[in-house]
């Protein structure tokens, strides 16, 4: 592992939430559950833009938790197409963490992994994307 800092993506942001105390564990961290999903909600996001529609979630490839996030972090979440086949998009998404009220405080990448969407028609059925009928 090298001891370069890591900065977040020079993209804008997809979301950006605050970690509240409903989200934590038992241990008084936020629960990865909790992390898990705004990330497959930040996820949807580009693939939706690309399939001009409809998309569900069939699959995520290794989360690894690198750092933990506590309440009150601000939470950054970046996502962008890496792929696309007939019907499905993969999208990396990744989390990084920062103190709140602390405007110099720097990012941290709390975790990444890549979502496969499906893009779906009104009967829950995938369809082809936009130009790969």
């Amino acid at each position: 592992m090298s001891d370069a800092p890591e900065y977040p993506p020079e993209d804008q942001p997809v979301g950006r939430i605050i970690a509240m105390p409903a989200d934590t564990n038992p241990e008084g961290d936020i629960f990865g559950g909790w992390l898990l999903a705004q990330m497959d909600l930040a996820g949807a996001t580009p693939a939706f833009e690309l399939a001009c529609g409809r998309c569900a979630t069939v699959a995520l490839d290794g989360m690894v938790f690198h750092q933990p996030v506590s309440v009150g972090d601000e939470v950054s979440i970046y996502a962008h197409v890496i792929g696309s086949g007939r019907t499905s998009i993969r999208v990396q998404v990744e989390a990084w963490k920062r103190a709140r009220g602390q405007p110099q405080a720097a990012s941290v990448r709390v975790t990444q992994g890549v979502f496969t969407y499906v893009a779906i028609d009104e009967n829950r059925k995938p369809r082809a994307l936009p130009g790969k009928a």
